[in-house]
């Protein structure tokens, strides 16, 4: 049973606000206060940093007893602009888990947007509990006064568990949300840039392994074909590739199948590594590349859409000793981001999917401070991110008026 301790949030109201009708103020800001028990127990982000939320500008407890919500929106950077960073609604065991992964991700926002070329700082938020059960109007709106009392710092948007409809709630109390829905004046499913994005990432890969940024007559290994997957299936087949896919929803492959006879349907992810594949781009969940699956794949690229592909850090280089080009997931993922972000200004496809093509410029900078460096990939793109970030973000520091 998940409890949050009283000292874990502290919510504080401007002098001047007005009780509603049943009493209470409404909240108006949240000061980011860490339990003293989280501290003395050793917590989740002491393990990850060796002090409470080290790096982070500012991590926020919520809690709505009566809708059940149970939140924590990190803020790690706002260098570049207002952190932003999607909503992930899920079952944690425990408030320390849930922590640990919204510390996690927060930073990696921060990176990602940097490489985008977006300005805005990384963020991240996490509700606890099975979307299934606890989603409700009530929870989603007290989340959004979170949010909002935060004042613009934190923009949120749409994760796993949370979908474009629950954003459009979220913003009946919060201005600083997008990822809504097109009828509500949203981009609407950002699925389309981010396949889109993965496709220029795997050209640029192709490009720096083969010397050609051609797909064609190449046999790409797609792992997870739901809404992302399913559209890199379409663009890999309109490039002339060949495919084979795995799922653990038939349904989902079924749907391919029926768009695509020519793509071949393997069992799961071992069949699929063992499979004679020129690329493989896992499109589903975090901590597919195991020991086991480098170690039997023939891939010479491994490019696509999943988050935290890797199931340990020394993955990278077991890839590298290997000869097989990897292309780090925050970079070419990116599309999904920047299309939420062009949201902000009010939401033009055009400029969304123009600004989406620089990612193949920068997985190509990325491949080539790795070479020049003599680094894996993933620590060249946290250089080229940092770099913008201390370059860019400095300029704050010019004073005017």
């Amino acid at each position: 049973m998940l409890s949050f301790t009283p000292a874990a949030i502290r919510l504080i109201t401007y002098p001047g606000s007005t009780p509603d009708r049943d009493g209470t103020k409404r909240v108006t800001t949240v000061a980011h206060v860490f339990a003293n028990s989280h501290k003395d127990q050793g917590t989740a982000a002491e393990h990850l940093a060796g002090e409470p939320a080290s790096g982070h500008e500012q991590v926020v407890f919520c809690q709505d007893v009566r809708s059940g919500l149970k939140a924590i929106i990190g803020i790690y950077s706002t260098v570049l602009g207002p952190a932003l960073g999607g909503t992930r609604f899920y079952p944690y065991d425990s408030e320390d888990e849930a922590l640990a992964d919204v510390l996690r991700l927060s930073s990696a926002m921060a990176y990602k947007n940097a490489l985008a070329g977006l300005d805005l700082g990384g963020g991240k938020a996490v509700i606890i509990g099975d979307p299934a059960e606890l989603k409700s109007e009530a929870l989603l709106r007290a989340y959004g006064r979170f949010v909002e009392s935060l004042g613009g710092r934190y923009i949120t948007a749409c994760d796993v568990g949370t979908r474009s409809e629950d954003m459009d709630i979220v913003a009946r109390e919060c201005r600083h949300v997008t990822g809504r829905t097109a009828p509500a004046g949203g981009a609407g499913d950002s699925s389309v840039l981010t396949a889109l994005g993965v496709m220029h990432g795997m050209r640029a890969a192709a490009a720096h392994a083969w010397g050609s940024t051609s797909l064609e007559g190449r046999t790409v290994g797609v792992e997870g074909v739901g809404k992302v997957g399913h559209r890199l299936v379409t663009h890999l087949m309109e490039a002339g590739a060949r495919v084979v896919i795995c799922d653990v929803s038939s349904r989902a492959v079924d749907a391919v199948r029926t768009r695509h006879p020519q793509v071949r349907a393997v069992p799961d992810m071992a069949a699929l590594v063992a499979t004679d594949l020129d690329i493989l781009a896992p499109c589903a969940l975090g901590g597919a590349l195991t020991d086991a699956a480098v170690g039997t794949m023939s891939a010479k690229i491994v490019c696509g859409a999943a988050n935290n592909q890797l199931a340990h850090p020394g993955i990278e280089k077991l890839l590298a000793d290997r000869g097989i080009l990897y292309a780090p997931d925050y970079v070419v993922n990116a599309g999904g981001v920047i299309q939420v972000a062009d949201e902000l200004n009010g939401f033009n496809f055009e400029r969304a999917r123009a600004a989406c093509e620089r990612i193949f410029a920068t997985t190509e900078k990325v491949f080539a401070i790795a070479e020049t460096d003599g680094v894996p990939p993933s620590v060249a793109a946290d250089r080229l991110a940092e770099r913008r970030i201390a370059d860019v973000g400095r300029l704050r520091g010019i004073w005017l008026r």
